[in-house]
């Protein structure tokens, strides 16, 4: 019986000291999120998935031209189209 009460105590002492170490975290629900920040990362990702293809500073510029509200989605023709170019070989 004591082991059980001892192996009770020792689950609820592990539960208080995980409780109790500080986190470091940035939710975006809690704290909202930035939509040129966003959209800045986006253009990074597309650049990194496209390659030549895709001209990377004119997609940032046009997120701070626009403050984030055309956010680029690298797999969304419509929405990375303006930042294409055509390779000449």
């Amino acid at each position: 019986m004591s082991c059980k009460i001892t192996a009770i105590f020792a689950s609820v002492a592990a539960v208080f000291v995980l409780n109790s170490i500080d986190v470091e975290a940035n939710p975006a629900i809690a704290t909202g999120y930035d939509l040129l920040e966003i959209c800045i990362e986006n253009c990074a990702q597309c650049k990194k998935m496209l390659g030549a293809w895709f001209e990377g500073p004119l997609c940032a510029e046009s997120c701070i031209k626009f403050k984030g509200k055309l956010i680029p989605e690298c797999e969304d023709f419509a929405s990375i189209a303006p930042f294409l170019n055509k390779l000449a070989r």
